[in-house]
């Protein structure tokens, strides 16, 4: 394999609304695998490494949030290529130091086989460490959003969280959100197929209409 292709296999990312990679890890809280996992949504992160200030204050926010996270049947997944020794006494440190206790799995990727599968490896900004990177996989097992952000930005995990709660009302109710939803918002229903629908659409009742195309409805 040339090195131009191998710097692609690194990078390459999976793809929305496809199966999301498998996997099996060692983790913090004992070998896990992705089908364990199976019928709920899965958050699973990447932070570029163990005891650096911003990945702290991710990680603990992180726990902070996961009773929320938990009542949307979401399960949390941290990663890094740490070792499991290293990701052991990160989260006894971040209990002693901030008493905050991490109540999540920390995979620890040292092998780099998960990081891989999921692009989390990005040359370009660094060969020794994953980026910051963010997937929410459905209780189906696919891949329904991804988000990238770079080493020195620390991610919002409020976005976070309103971008599952956005995924899990546009599946249940097959509808669109606008921009900045947020829940108990007005949602977007979905643009008319056919010019009778369209036509239709204008005397629909339950609807917010500004134009055929766009209309808003409560929930």
């Amino acid at each position: 394999m040339s090195e131009n292709t191998s710097e692609q296999a690194t990078t390459s990312l999976p793809r929305l609304l496809e199966p999301a990679p498998a996997f099996e890890a060692v983790s913090t809280h004992g070998p896990i695998k992705l089908d364990d996992f199976k019928g709920k949504w899965v958050v699973l992160f990447s932070h570029p490494a163990d005891f650096t200030p911003v990945c702290t204050t991710e990680l603990m926010e992180f726990a902070r949030r996961n009773d929320e996270f938990a009542a949307r049947g979401v399960q949390l997944i941290g990663l890094s290529i740490d070792s499991i020794y290293s990701h052991i006494a990160w989260v006894q440190n971040i209990k002693s130091n901030f008493d905050v206790e991490i109540p999540f799995p920390l995979i620890a990727d040292l092998d780099t086989t998960v990081a891989t599968a999921y692009g989390m490896l990005h040359p370009g900004a660094s060969n020794t460490a994953t980026v910051r990177c963010v997937f929410v996989i459905d209780p189906e097992g696919l891949l329904r959003a991804m988000v990238y952000y770079p080493l020195t930005n620390g991610r919002s995990v409020d976005e976070i969280f309103r971008l599952l709660v956005s995924l899990q009302t546009t599946t249940e109710h097959a509808v669109a959100t606008p921009e900045g939803w947020k829940e108990g918002d007005d949602v977007i229903q979905p643009p008319p197929l056919t010019v009778p629908d369209a036509e239709q659409r204008r005397k629909d009742t339950g609807l917010e209409v500004t134009d055929w195309y766009f209309a808003k409805r409560k929930l």
